[in-house]
């Protein structure tokens, strides 16, 4: 679906996730890891944040790629107005499921694309709510075992067997709970000229 004249495109992201729905998309572009600081020294609420974080990444890379259009993102897990980070290990992906059971997470998941032709930014931040069904550790550790989900914030894959944690998900984009809000990625992507002929 790419468009051979367009420019090049490059993601702002390590993420694998990421990776795979750009791949869905697109058949040529980068990805390159951003390499920034994701600290929130300002105290910023967790919607501005998200959208901060993914400025910060598509600037960074743009500083050393400035002919490409450039795709940042970024996605925040918020529970009772904090957020949560990936687990990183077992035990703490255990703990905050165990918070989460009964509960209810948003997704902020925020993009920001920089186009060099027109030097305009384009920003969007997807808002996906997911109601955990109530669930004792038995069923976090079974899961845990199963996706492994130790660099997901929330502690499961959507795209794996993390459905069986839930009890229902709101949303405008179901890619956008994979870490990327695919639909409004593709329509600046065709508003601009880089899908299609």
């Amino acid at each position: 679906m790419q468009n051979p004249a367009s420019g090049s495109i490059v993601l702002a992201s390590s993420s694998p996730y990421r990776r795979h729905l750009l791949d869905r998309l697109l058949e040529d572009y980068e990805a390159t890891d951003p390499n920034v600081d994701e600290s929130n020294p300002d105290g910023l609420p967790p919607a501005e944040l998200a959208t901060e974080l993914a400025r910060r990444k598509a600037e960074a890379v743009s500083a050393s790629v400035r002919d490409a259009l450039i795709i940042g993102a970024d996605q925040l897990a918020v529970l009772d107005h904090q957020v949560i980070g990936k687990p990183g290990n077992h035990q703490q992906a255990v703990e905050q499921l165990l918070r989460a059971a009964g509960q209810s997470v948003t997704f902020l998941t925020a993009v920001c694309i920089l186009d060099p032709v027109n030097r305009t930014r384009y920003e969007h931040t997807d808002t996906t709510t997911v109601r955990f069904r109530r669930f004792d550790r038995r069923l976090a550790e079974a899961y845990l075992r199963h996706d492994e989900p130790y660099d997901c914030a929330g502690s499961f894959k959507i795209e794996g067997a993390g459905f069986v944690l839930f009890e229902a998900v709101r949303t405008e984009d179901p890619t956008a709970l994979i870490g990327l809000p695919m639909i409004w990625v593709a329509d600046r992507l065709l508003e601009l000229g880089y899908l299609l002929p």
